[in-house]
Order: structure tokens, then sequence, then C-alpha cells
């Protein structure tokens, strides 16, 4: 940013997000890098029992898993009696881009360092599962289908940290970045295996020993990677690739314009931030590509995704179709990706302007704590306190340092002309 957008004023918005993020920050280094889950009741030993004998054994199940839910919507601070606090590769990626935003935006090299240092964390906390770069959750994850060791890689987190390492390289240029680059798109495109769905579509796996596929949002993270790495290190492979997961994603949207969680025909739910990754991954491939088909799918997927998942304050639900009860009215992590979301369609999709307004100054009024950081969710009676960098403190910083940094640009943009 030239020192002649500096010295203008940012829109008030703008000025009052650039106070928070400097508060998130000061919290940030006095509160640590680690820290408790929305999936601690269940990552320890008990709760990890208790939820594989819900999936097992539901009637004797639900009253195992009962004081865990009954924790999670009255007394949410409890959970730190089920697991540790512990280091999640997402939120790192997160921070690191959040970071490198900020140092876009004021030139200050401490925020650059710190995007640096955290991309450092990412490289130390890489799965020991793979010779590529990868990352998986800390935990074991009880599922359905069983349990999924720790440290299983996941397509959900390789973009992330593939535009991490990317958007700080872009910045301060290392070999050892762009090494790390060409591994995670490696792992993406050999060891994420593609799993045919038609002539011209694939889905792909969750994991590397995932190969029945169906994921709507995996496929969706799949093809941007792929688009992305193709593009970054000139491998026409990964775009072919790339473009069959595409295709999976074009072909599964209902006619309503919603995606459903897969297409096993089990898990037909609608869900806020799962929506948010599917367009978000188009509204980054169509950037990249100009694909067409991806800007019929985004505007079809905005109107059933303004009309469907906000509430009657204008905010983020969690479901448009649940398929169980929650515990909670809202969360951060929603909010989070629908900042996002907005931030991407922005001069693609217009009627997402308002709701982009809307959803910062929500965040503003109601979800900063006094401490600096956000609130984590707010339940049915209260709120959820407890800082999760995974689910949603990370997402959120990310978000609006994100903003700042297009408004600064654009504030810099007029001043220039």
């Amino acid at each position: 940013m030239n020192q002649a957008s500096q010295d203008s004023p940012l829109p008030p918005l703008a000025t009052a997000v650039s106070g928070t993020l400097n508060n998130f920050v000061g919290w940030l280094d006095r509160y640590g890098e680690t820290s408790w889950d929305h999936q601690s009741y269940f990552a320890g030993a008990i709760g990890g029992r208790a939820k594989a004998m819900y999936y097992t054994h539901p009637k004797l199940g639900l009253l195992a898993v009962a004081p865990m839910i009954f924790s999670e919507a009255f007394l949410p601070s409890a959970r730190r009696l089920f697991h540790e606090r512990m280091r999640f590769p997402i939120a790192d990626a997160h921070y690191a881009m959040g970071f490198a935003s900020l140092y876009e935006t004021t030139a200050d090299p401490a925020h650059l360092q710190r995007a640096e240092h955290f991309l450092g964390e990412l490289k130390k906390s890489r799965s020991p599962q793979s010779k590529e770069y990868c990352w998986g959750y800390p935990f074991d994850w009880v599922t359905r289908n069983g349990v999924i060791a720790r440290d299983t890689p996941f397509i959900t987190t390789l973009p992330y940290a593939f535009e991490a390492f990317l958007q700080v390289h872009r910045l301060a240029p290392r070999d050892e970045w762009q090494v790390v680059l060409a591994s995670i798109a490696r792992h993406g495109f050999h060891e994420i295996k593609s799993v045919p769905a038609t002539a011209t579509a694939s889905s792909c796996g969750y994991s590397p020993s995932d190969t029945a596929g169906g994921v709507i949002n995996a496929a969706a993270y799949r093809s941007f990677l792929l688009t992305n790495a193709a593009q970054v290190l000139g491998n026409a492979e990964y775009r072919e690739a790339a473009d069959r997961n595409l295709q999976f994603v074009l072909d599964a949207q209902n006619a309503d314009g919603s995606w459903f969680y897969a297409v096993d025909g089990v898990r037909d739910f609608v869900d806020h931030f799962h929506t948010c990754f599917v367009m978000k991954a188009l509204a980054k491939v169509h950037t990249l590509t100009g694909h067409a088909k991806c800007l019929e799918a985004l505007q079809r997927g905005a109107d059933y995704y303004v009309k469907n998942l906000f509430d009657e304050d204008g905010l983020p639900k969690p479901f448009s179709k649940a398929p169980r009860m929650t515990v909670y009215k809202r969360e951060l992590y929603d909010c989070a990706e629908a900042i996002n979301l907005c931030l991407l369609l922005r001069g693609r999709i217009p009627m997402l302007n308002d709701t982009l307004t809307r959803l910062i100054e929500g965040i503003l009024k109601d979800w900063v704590r006094p401490a600096g950081h956000f609130r984590a969710r707010r339940l049915y009676l209260g709120w959820d306190n407890v800082p999760m960098h995974r689910w949603g403190q990370s997402q959120m910083f990310q978000a609006l340092a994100l903003y700042l940094r297009d408004v600064s640009s654009q504030k810099a943009e007029a001043v220039d002309r």
C-alpha cells in the first residue's frame, strides 16, 4: 500500500476491522497457537469409545454421548476435561494467509515474519504417512465408517496449505517454498485417487485410502488445488484431472442450486460451511480459468445459498436440511466461510455485497470478546466462548485480513487515479 493510501482514511467498517485484527494478534500472542476443538469431546479415549458406540449401537451409544452433548450445549468450557490442546495444520495455513494479507496491507515486516513462522510450523506438522507434504488431524477421528488414525492426510487441508505457501512465496520467494508447493501438488494428484463417476467426471478420495469417493466438497477442493498447481507448476496432467473433478461437482448440483454433502444417498444434508467450501472452490477455478459453467453454477448456488442458509436476522444458519439435532444456533466457522465466499464473489454476484457488509457488522457487534478473540458459537442458551483455532478463529482472522487488504487496495487505486 503506497503512502498516499496510508494517509487517506479507510471507511469506518474497515477501520473497525483493522482495530479488531490488531487486538486479535495481541490475543494470539498471549494465548498461544494450540487450542481445544469442537472435536475435543471425542478426540480422547473416553469420548472416542462413546462416539464409536453411537455409530455401532445407536440407542446405547446415545446414552454414552449424552454427557458430551449436554456439556457442548450448556457448559462448553468443560471440553478441556476430555482432551488436551492441539496444534491444527489447517489453522496454521489460515494464520499464514491472514498475516500475509496484513503484510500486503501494512508493509509491516513483523506480519511477514509471522506468516513465515506458520509455514515453518506446517513443514514440521506434515503427515509421516507420505513422502510428500500433506496433513491430517492431530487426533484419531471416529466416523460412521470406523476410526481414521491421526495424521491421515486429507484433501480438505491440502489446498489451504498450497494457498498459504504460494501467497507467502510470491511475497518473499524461497526455494524451500517452491519445493513444498510441488510436493503438495504431487500428493494431491498421485495419492488422492480419482474415482470415475461418468465418462467425463470423477470424484476423489477424502484420504489416500479412500477409493469410494463421492464427497462433493472433496472433489471441489481437489479441482481447485490441481487447477492452481497446473498453472503455477506448468503441469497439463494436473489440469486434466482437475477438470474431471470439476465436472463431477457441476453434475452434482441439485436442481434448486444446492449441493448435498455426498452423492451416496445417505449424507444428503445441506449445510452452510460445506456449501461455502464447494462455492469457494468454484469461484477460485473461475478466477483462474474463466470457466463459464462455473459461473453459471455459482449464480444458481448463490440464489439457493442466500434464500436457504441464512436466518431471519440475515446471518448464517448451520443447515438448510439438517441430518441431526444441533446444540447451537449459529457458529463462527459458518460466518468466516460466508465472509470468504462473499469476498471471492464480489463483482460477480452483486447480491452478496450487502451480505458481506451485514456479516462483518454482525461479527464486530456481537462476536468479539474483550480479550481479543471471537466467540465460537451462539448456543440456544448463551454462547460458547472457548477459542478454537481450527473451528473459526483462524478462518475469521484470515477472512477479515483479506477484507482489509482488499479495501485498502481499492483505496490505494482510487488515490492513484
